[in-house]
């Protein structure tokens, strides 16, 4: 899904999960380019990896759920594939990393959006602090659905990915901490 027509942005402050120096989102990179790697060379898929520079939470009246702010290049990849291609993304994995850090609100997540019948999978790697976008994950929670939104600039468009299971995407003690509030 994509949109074309925005109002000005009211989104929240990107994180910082792209730091090129944090060995986290390194390792993400890492793991995310070795499973596209092994969908390229086991199954012969068309697999797009995307690299980040600012993952932020977006509570908008056309759109709600995570901004992953991507290259231009990358942004026109995914949208030639999805607006004027072939693919159809209708499963999705998602690989989500327990934090090393007890109590840190830092939260990384792999995302794999897949098209089964055309063999081709983007995958999106995703850092965020959990504080800032709490109001994301408890209306994703509610809804069943959150959604995630690759963008070069959102005044000129944006790819949706939608995922109907947000509690993938968090820790169990998030949800239970919230719940208890």
């Amino acid at each position: 899904m994509t949109a074309d027509d925005s109002e000005s942005s009211t989104r929240s402050t990107p994180t910082n999960g792209s730091n090129p120096a944090d060995p986290l989102w390194d390792d993400l990179l890492e793991d995310a380019r070795a499973i596209a790697e092994e969908y390229r060379e086991d199954g012969g898929w068309d697999a797009v990896v995307l690299e980040p520079n600012a993952i932020s939470p977006v509570e908008e009246s056309e759109r709600t759920g995570l901004d992953v702010t991507v290259t231009a290049e990358e942004y026109e990849v995914v949208e030639s594939l999805i607006e004027e291609g072939d693919v159809t993304i209708s499963a999705a994995d998602v690989y989500y990393r327990p934090l090393t850090e007890e109590g840190s609100d830092r939260r990384v997540a792999l995302a794999v959006e897949r098209d089964e019948e055309t063999e081709t999978a983007v995958f999106v790697p995703l850092s965020y602090d959990i504080g800032d976008c709490r109001s994301v994950f408890e209306t994703a929670l509610v809804e069943e659905e959150l959604l995630i939104h690759v963008t070069a600039d959102p005044e000129n468009g944006w790819v949706s990915f939608s995922h109907d299971d947000p509690s993938l995407f968090l820790e169990e003690a998030d949800v239970r901490q919230w719940s208890a509030e």
